[in-house]
């Protein structure tokens, strides 16, 4: 890290949470602006998935599980990595 990188970053850290929320998520948003992606396509985007996954469910293509049943699944699946 830059001196001025650590600099801004323990200025920051000065700050309350809500203004380095803020800070943070302006931040956040100007790495978006570089790479010219766009709320609106990311909206577009996530419409499009679910729209896609709405079908698939009405269509019986997926089986719905419990969040238990998910949950649970997915300790597994970690204490296998862990492992």
């Amino acid at each position: 890290m830059t001196q001025r990188a650590d600099e801004v970053f323990r200025a920051g850290l000065e700050l309350d949470l809500d203004e380095r929320a803020v800070v943070a998520h302006r931040l956040l948003e100007s790495l978006d602006a570089e790479d010219h992606i766009t709320h609106t396509e990311v909206d577009a985007d996530w419409r499009e998935e679910i729209g896609s996954r709405l079908d698939e469910i009405l269509e019986g293509k997926v089986e719905l599980v419990s969040f238990e049943q998910t949950r649970a699944k997915a300790r597994a699946l970690l204490n296998e990595l862990h492992k």
